[in-house]
């Protein structure tokens, strides 16, 4: 294994390089330094990510990770909500558990808007070390931040970093980071995917990613009781204008025999509708709250409702964990998305 002080200069060397040949440079160097200098001095190396993740929050853990251990550091990964069973065929995706156990030179988040997000993983480590993130509403929350809101996925900063930095790119990191493009871009069919979205895909794919494979696991797949439990939502979908919503209560879980706490993606079906400007599913939780989701068309900013609930995420796509029983919670943001419309208007 390459000692700190020999790692450091070879990253600062490549980093140099790879700035002269005029590749993207969307951070200031002393940042995309001090990340390469923490990496370099850590030996155990903790990454954690959000509750409830998606395929942006496994894909940039979990490639991230096989980075860092491409480099001899002793890593652990961690989703308090575990791995959904839909990325299983990640390479890895069985190595990331659901609670931090032992004591770590270097603490990572990726992919996570705001700490409060993270869950109780973070309880005995504090501030983190680094922050990792593509959204626009980020909190800056740790030590050093590395948010970046034009990146379509977190994954997409990260390559980026490997990219800077040097780090080594094998396959089942390729695999990784292309999920994380893929699920947040909606297979490359959101507004802010773009010419460079794709030249990264593409050069994942030349590592040997199987595109349509990983688009088919991730995005088009689905078993038989999510799509019961779409069916129990879309029986009681309701339009007024151009807003349509629907909502996905506890009894509905349990009769679908659903095992998730989420949609099932249901709000990427209402964003289809092609009479609506704003899409939003309510689902209810054991906690007593209501987990929302909210889908928009170009031109209508649904994060800035979100953050009204203490929520997040980007104009065309944002969700939020609200305390509350179902009927009030949906009241409350129905009226606050109807107000958002008609200033849009």
């Amino acid at each position: 294994m390459m000692s700190p002080t020999g790692l450091i200069a070879w990253m600062k060397s490549s980093l140099s390089w790879m700035r002269k040949k005029g590749s993207r440079v969307w951070m200031n160097n002393d940042q995309i330094e001090a990340f390469g200098d923490l990496v370099s001095r850590a030996d155990r190396i903790l990454i954690i990510s959000h509750i409830r993740p998606d395929g942006d929050a496994v894909g940039s853990t979990l490639g991230l990770g096989l980075i860092l251990e491409e480099l001899g550091k002793e890593i652990s990964l961690v989703l308090e909500d575990g791995v959904p069973k839909v990325f299983n065929h990640l390479t890895g995706s069985d190595r990331i558990i659901r609670e931090a156990i032992g004591v770590f030179d270097l603490v990572i988040v990726v992919d996570c808007s705001d700490i409060e997000r993270i869950g109780s993983v973070l309880d005995e480590f504090g501030e983190p070390d680094v922050n990792i993130d593509h959204h626009p509403t980020n909190t800056h929350f740790a030590k050093l931040n590395l948010v970046r809101d034009d990146a379509v996925a977190t994954a997409e900063i990260i390559f980026d970093l490997a990219q800077e930095l040097a780090f080594p790119l094998n396959l089942p990191i390729a695999e990784a980071l292309l999920t994380g493009l893929l699920t947040d871009s909606l297979g490359f069919r959101t507004s802010n995917s773009n010419p460079q979205t794709l030249r990264i895909a593409a050069e994942l794919m030349e590592i040997g990613a199987n595109l349509p494979f990983l688009y088919r696991k991730a995005m088009l797949e689905k078993s038989i009781w999510a799509v019961k439990y779409w069916g129990q939502g879309l029986s009681r979908i309701q339009m007024e204008d151009r807003l349509v919503w629907t909502s996905l209560t506890l009894e509905d879980r349990i009769a679908a025999n659903y095992p998730g706490r989420d949609d099932a993606d249901l709000i990427n079906v209402l964003a289809r509708i092609k009479e609506t400007d704003i899409s939003i599913v309510f689902v209810e939780q054991k906690n007593g709250s209501v987990k929302v989701s909210w889908r928009s068309r170009p031109g209508f900013d649904v994060s800035s409702i979100a953050t009204q609930f203490g929520g997040g995420g980007h104009m065309p796509a944002a969700g939020a964990d609200i305390k509350g029983d179902l009927d009030r919670v949906q009241q409350e943001v129905l009226e606050a998305t109807r107000k958002s419309l008609q200033k849009s208007e």
